[in-house]
C-alpha cells in the first residue's frame, strides 16, 4: 500500500495529516490556502474526496464537511482513504461569494492554471494536487441568488458507479444532468473519477434537512464502499428522474410560491402567483406537465424571465 503524495508531503498508510494547499496571495499580502484534511486506514481501498465551499456563499456544503470531521468518523476507517476538504473557496466565504474578486466562478474554472486567475488558481490546485489521488468524488452544493435546492444527488450519465453510488447515498431525488463547461464534475470524469454532485439548500443560509441528509447521505456512501462499518438506514427509497427544466416569471412584481420544493405536481396545478405591487394585475403560475418540484425561488420580488420552478421529470 503506498503513501499518498499532497503537495510533496507524504502520507503513509494509517496516517493522518492536514495539507493546506497555497493557492495565491491578495493585494493585502495575504494568503490563500485550502485546508485539506487527509485520513488513511492501515489496508487498501479507495480514496474518496468529500468537498465543499467550491462557491463561497454554499455554506451548508461547508457544515456537512465540517460535521463528519466532528463526529470523527473518518478515525477508524476500515480500507482505503478520504480527503476532506471543507472550504476550497476562500475567498468567496469570506466575502459572502459565490465567485472570486473577477466575478469569475470557480466552478467555471477547472481544470484551471498555475498562471490564471484567483478562480483559475484555485482549481488547477485541486486539479494537480488533489485529484490525481482520487477515485471517487463527492462535491456539496446547494441553490444560489434566493433558491433552494430540496437535497438530491445529481450524476453523469452512463456512469454505472457514479449511480450506484448515489443509490447508496439515499437522497430523496437522484438527478442524471449532462456536463457543465468546464466544471468541476467534467474535468474528474476525464480524469476517471466517479463523481456524485449533492445539491441542497440555499446559498447563504444553514437549512438542517439538507445537512443532516448530507452527513448521512456521506456515511451510507462510505459505507457501501466498505469504508466504514455504521450508517443510518435511509427512510425512503430515492426517487430517479432524467430530465429538468426551470418554470420561469412572464411578469415582474411579488411573487408567492403555493408550492413548494419536495412537492409532486399535476399538470395544470398551481405552483404560485406574481402581484403587482399596484394591485392591477395578478399572474398565476402553473405546472405545464406532472412532475416533482427540486428547486424553488425565494425571492419576494421578480423579473421578467426569472427562474421560479425547477421541475424534475421521469
Amino acid at each position: 500500500m503506498k503513501s499518498l503524495i499532497i503537495d510533496r508531503i507524504s502520507i503513509g498508510p494509517g496516517e493522518r495529516e492536514q495539507v493546506n494547499l497555497f493557492v495565491s496571495s491578495l493585494p493585502s499580502g495575504d494568503r490563500i490556502y485550502i485546508q485539506s484534511f487527509i485520513f488513511r486506514s492501515t489496508q487498501p481501498g479507495p480514496t474518496v474526496l468529500i468537498m465543499g465551499g467550491v462557491h463561497g456563499d454554499e455554506i451548508n456544503g461547508i457544515q456537512i464537511v465540517r460535521r463528519i470531521l466532528e463526529e470523527q468518523i473518518m478515525d477508524t476507517l476500515i480500507v482505503g482513504s478520504v480527503i476532506a476538504i471543507p472550504l476550497l473557496n476562500v475567498f468567496g466565504f469570506i466575502n459572502f461569494s459565490r465567485d472570486v474578486p473577477d466575478g469569475k466562478d470557480v466552478n467555471r474554472s477547472f481544470p484551471g492554471s498555475a498562471l490564471g486567475s484567483l478562480a483559475s488558481r484555485t482549481a488547477s490546485t485541486l486539479t494537480k494536487k488533489v485529484l490525481p489521488n482520487v477515485d471517487i468524488a463527492i462535491d456539496l452544493h446547494t441553490g444560489g441568488a434566493s433558491r433552494y435546492n430540496y437535497p438530491q444527488i445529481r450524476y453523469t450519465k452512463n456512469d454505472a458507479k457514479a449511480l450506484e453510488l448515489a443509490t447508496a447515498f439515499g437522497a430523496p431525488f437522484i438527478i442524471q444532468k449532462p456536463f457543465i463547461s468546464r466544471s468541476f464534475r467534467k474535468t474528474a470524469n476525464l480524469m476517471n473519477i466517479p463523481t456524485l454532485v449533492y445539491e441542497a439548500g440555499e446559498a447563504e443560509r444553514l437549512d438542517g434537512l439538507s445537512i443532516e441528509l448530507g452527513v448521512a447521505g456521506i456515511k451510507r456512501t462510505l459505507k457501501k464502499l466498505n469504508m466504514i462499518s455504521e450508517a443510518p438506514p435511509s427512510n425512503r427509497e430515492s426517487i430517479a428522474l432524467k430530465s429538468t427544466g426551470w418554470v420561469r416569471s412572464s411578469e415582474a412584481g411579488l411573487f408567492t410560491w403555493t408550492r413548494q420544493s419536495g412537492a409532486f405536481i399535476r399538470r395544470g396545478e398551481q405552483l404560485g402567483v406574481i402581484h403587482s405591487p399596484h394591485a392591477d394585475r395578478t399572474k398565476r403560475i402553473f405546472a405545464k406537465k406532472d412532475g416533482y418540484i427540486i428547486g424553488h425561488n425565494n425571492a419576494s420580488v421578480v423579473h421578467n424571465g426569472d427562474a421560479l420552478f425547477n421541475i424534475a421529470y421521469y
